[in-house]
């Protein structure tokens, strides 16, 4: 865990799962830009976390890492707590943890299963749980799913493209609870991105952008862009979406 010194009790504050890498350090990178203090999550690497830490510090923003499974509730709670403890409240909770496997059902062992489904459900369910008492008003809970959750397109997705779906029923339902707390909830689904787990030149690269309409991959900078735009107040009539951003996957 990265300490820094103590901001003024007005700044606003984000806090990002999963966000040392791929799509999760996009979207630090883009926050901290927009001028939030932002906290995220990493599970074991330190040297990423790190190095993405430099990285904002370099460009004149603030990110704090803090290592934390996100299935494990007491570990998030105390991330929570601490990321709380800076300034009183949260503004933005983004919920980027993600990952999956791809196989057909028959062979796909159960413990990757029960991996896909605490990973993708059960730790987002727990993040936005210990969050929601401290989101100020107007403050917003960005979920990261996929495009997967609509559109598969591929043999083996069926588990990994479930959990997805639970993200966005989980969005739906979550938004109109929160209404009355001021709060908004949507979920951004991205197609084929180009990070380190799904390089646009890997083993099935060719195969997925021949079905994407713009005929190339996303960039993690695109997408956290859109995540950006829900964090404004422009965005503030937008709740319970599901955003499909695929460069026409989908289509």
């Amino acid at each position: 865990m990265r300490t820094e010194i103590m901001p003024s009790p007005t700044e606003r504050i984000a806090l990002v799962t999963g966000g040392s890498r791929g799509i999760g350090a996009a979207i630090v990178q883009r926050l901290a830009a927009d001028g939030y203090t932002v906290a995220f999550t990493y599970v074991s690497s330190h040297t990423a976390a790190d190095a993405l830490v430099d990285t904002v510090r370099d460009a004149g923003g603030t990110a704090i890492a803090y290592q934390a499974d996100g299935t494990d509730e007491e570990a998030f709670a105390a991330v929570v707590e601490s990321v709380v403890n800076r300034a009183g409240g949260l503004d933005v909770l983004v919920n980027s943890a993600g990952g999956g496997t791809w196989s057909e059902l028959t062979e796909l062992p159960v413990a990757e299963i029960d991996s896909m489904i605490a990973i993708n459900v059960r730790a987002l369910v727990l993040a936005t749980r210990a969050a929601i008492p401290h989101l100020r008003e107007g403050g917003r809970i960005i979920n990261i799913g996929s495009v997967n959750a609509d559109y598969t397109g591929f043999v083996g997705g069926s588990v990994y493209s479930m959990t997805k779906g639970a993200v966005a029923s989980f969005t739906k339902a979550l938004a109109r609870e929160l209404v009355p707390r001021g709060l908004t909830v949507n979920n951004v689904q991205p197609g084929p991105v180009h990070t380190d787990a799904n390089p646009s030149d890997g083993p099935a690269g060719e195969t997925l952008r021949s079905r994407i309409a713009v005929e190339r991959f996303g960039s993690p900078v695109e997408v956290a862009a859109l995540v950006s735009y829900l964090t404004t107040p422009e965005a503030a009539f937008m709740t319970g979406a599901s955003l499909n951003i695929d460069g026409g996957f989908s289509a």
